[in-house]
């Protein structure tokens, strides 16, 4: 007995068309090596710069400040990760590329879908090097094989969500340029207003506070807390909570706005 299937006309293929558009921006990279060479030397470049350069001036060894500041420099290097969102969703309108991909009968909501998945394969790539290399400069995990594989789960999960408000960048800004300016302006200053590099105690009272509501400072102290060991169930609760609410603030708001300005 067959069973014959019918596909509906002018219904796509969500799943399918979000993982063709993936597939074509993970091809890119092979097109463009550089950017492999990008993903993987800037974040080790953070790290280097600064375990050796402040390490000593702030923990009194690279070796012991690594410990602390490892955890903080992954969230942070995983932060910026996502601004490949922004630049490739807004380079595919400025060349007329999302033009060709109106006239597709394809989903709309797949090239936003498309571009998030391939660059959360950035991310896992860019969170093991630098777990990798920090490991391989000293770097120890107190909280065990357990821990070490719920940080890297942690700090995936904020990186692919983070892709939502970098996309709702890259659909809205005209050019990158402009896109460059405001994610620099919003990264930038949360990451290092946090407790990436040093404790938040150390900070005046007034830039402590802030810093205390920062949603990174949240994931780094659960990303700290699962790979060095200790109290991880309020920073672990407060990162989902974070992770919910960008989620359903931003997923809606950039497919509304993609869809707007097409």
């Amino acid at each position: 007995m067959t069973v014959e299937t019918t596909v509906l006309p002018g219904r796509p293929n969500v799943v399918g068309n979000t993982l063709t558009i993936a597939r074509r921006n993970l091809l890119h990279i092979r097109a463009n090596p550089e950017q492999l060479v990008e993903m993987t030397i800037q974040p080790l470049m953070f790290l280097v710069l600064f375990v050796y350069v402040f390490g000593g001036a702030i923990a009194g060894s690279s070796r012991e400040y690594l410990q602390f500041a490892l955890p903080g420099i992954l969230v942070q290097g995983i932060a910026f990760t996502p601004f490949t969102t922004a630049l490739g969703l807004n380079s595919d309108f400025t060349k007329g590329l999302i033009d060709r991909f109106r006239s597709l009968p394809i989903a709309r909501s797949a090239v936003v879908g498309g571009r998030i998945a391939a660059d959360g394969v950035r991310v896992v790539w860019s969170a093991l090097i630098m777990t990798g290399f920090g490991v391989a400069l000293g770097f120890r995990f107190g909280g065990g094989f357990a821990g070490a594989i719920g940080a890297l789960i942690l700090v995936t999960a904020f990186g692919i969500t983070m892709c939502w408000p970098m996309a709702f960048i890259g659909v809205t800004a005209r050019t990158p340029e402009s896109v460059n300016t405001w994610g620099f302006m919003i990264i930038l200053p949360l990451t290092f207003l946090s407790s990436a590099f040093v404790p938040i105690e150390t900070m005046p009272g007034w830039l402590e506070a802030l810093a205390r509501v920062n949603p990174i400072t949240a994931f780094i102290d659960a990303t700290r807390g699962l790979m060095l060991g200790g109290a991880v169930a309020t920073p672990v609760l407060k990162s989902i909570g974070w992770l919910v609410a960008i989620t359903v603030l931003f997923s809606p708001l950039t497919i509304a706005r993609y869809r707007n300005r097409i």
